[in-house]
């Protein structure tokens, strides 16, 4: 097998960061609090048209703390997406909520039509439907107009997982603004990274309040250590938001190549027999997903084994979290194959921002010449 040489998706760093952290560095703010993360949490709330962010060690510590200040807790029902990344349930067990999986349209997100049938069975169960965990995946936001008012119909809160999504908008309004808290992850590989890191984000004074108190080991305003509750240690480093505010600086231009690899890789690969890309609407593009038809001759899974020996990094779409061992026994019943299928045709292809027109002219013609050579056989 040969060595990757176009990777899936690397962090874009430079010398304005470097020059960021070693700043930081030398003014001696390095420990979970600092000018670099007050600004940087000044900048996020703007950025997303919030009131307030607070920002914490990672992203699953960002939907830990959410679900934490809504008030979920032991024996709640949470509706939440199949198709997202493992950290958006494992918070829910965290605060021992009862998951509810919710599959997906064609688009991936949270099929409405399905939530809105779940919400109603809880009515007739008598076993309410608390809160609704939509995800922003691979940077398009879900539909929050109607997710929105189907939570307030059935009395539940709307926790945004907006972790891929820093930067997209919907309906002209940023991605993270959508209910009553949002939650944004930082990690390496994300639109911007601070090397680890997430951010709660919400307009209201006491709940951001709440979020800083709790990721601050729930200690109290005294010159003594003094605890009446659990907390976590959740703060980011000042270190890490002064990387984070080098990047945010950047987030148009990065969002801006991102967009441009998309429209090039659906350009090229529309005239491929069987390949369509994920529509990806006002989303930020994080990463371009192509889906693979029966028509190609071939499938996802093999697509990327051949394209891994040419050197060319790929991921599956995220397994459902209902097929998971882990989450074996939870509710189920709101799942209608889809998100299965786009398990089984979708594929992420390379989207780092500093990925070469070069480089990605070669994905497609590897691409094209595989599904080629398939065709024939």
């Amino acid at each position: 097998m040969m060595a990757t040489r176009i990777p899936l998706c690397i962090p874009s760093v430079g010398a304005k960061e470097e020059g960021a952290v070693v700043a930081a560095l030398r003014s001696g703010w390095v420990a979970p609090a600092g000018p670099q993360l007050d600004e940087f949490e000044s900048c996020l709330a703007t950025v997303t048209g919030r009131s307030h962010a607070v920002a914490v060690s990672s992203g699953t510590a960002a939907l830990h703390l959410a679900l934490l200040v809504q008030g979920i807790g032991h024996g709640d029902r949470v509706a939440v997406s199949t198709l997202t990344f493992a950290a958006t349930v494992n918070a829910l067990h965290y605060v021992g909520a009862e998951p509810v999986f919710i599959d997906c349209d064609d688009t991936g997100l949270m099929d409405v039509a399905v939530l809105e049938a779940a919400c109603a069975d809880s009515l007739v169960t008598m076993r309410p439907i608390r809160a609704v965990m939509p995800v922003d995946l691979y940077g398009r936001p879900a539909d929050y107009l109607r997710i929105g008012q189907i939570a307030a119909a059935y009395d539940a809160v709307v926790i945004s997982d907006a972790a891929e999504s820093l930067g997209a908008s919907l309906g002209g309004e940023p991605a993270g603004s959508f209910g009553e808290v949002a939650a944004l992850s930082f990690n390496g590989n994300k639109i911007i990274t601070t090397s680890s890191g997430g951010a709660v984000l919400c307009s209201d004074p006491e709940t951001a309040a709440r979020v800083r108190y709790l990721s601050t080991q729930a200690r109290q305003p005294v010159v003594h250590y003094e605890h009446t509750e659990v907390g976590y240690n959740y703060r980011l480093s000042n270190l890490l938001a002064a990387l984070g505010l080098a990047q945010l600086e950047r987030l148009e231009e990065i969002v801006a190549i991102k967009r441009s690899h998309h429209r090039a890789y659906d350009e090229a690969l529309r005239e491929v027999n069987g390949m369509r890309l994920l529509d990806a609407a006002d989303g930020n593009c994080w990463m371009s997903v192509l889906i693979v038809g029966p028509e190609s001759g071939t499938d996802a899974w093999s697509l990327s084994e051949s394209l891994l020996r040419s050197g060319v990094e790929t991921r599956p779409v995220f397994k459902p979290m209902h097929l998971q061992p882990v989450h074996e026994g939870c509710d189920r019943r709101y799942i209608t194959g889809r998100a299965e299928e786009l398990f089984q045709t979708g594929l992420a292809l390379p989207s780092s921002t500093e990925l070469p027109p070069e480089d990605r002219s070669q994905v497609v013609a590897e691409i094209a010449a595989l599904i080629d050579e398939a065709v024939k056989v």
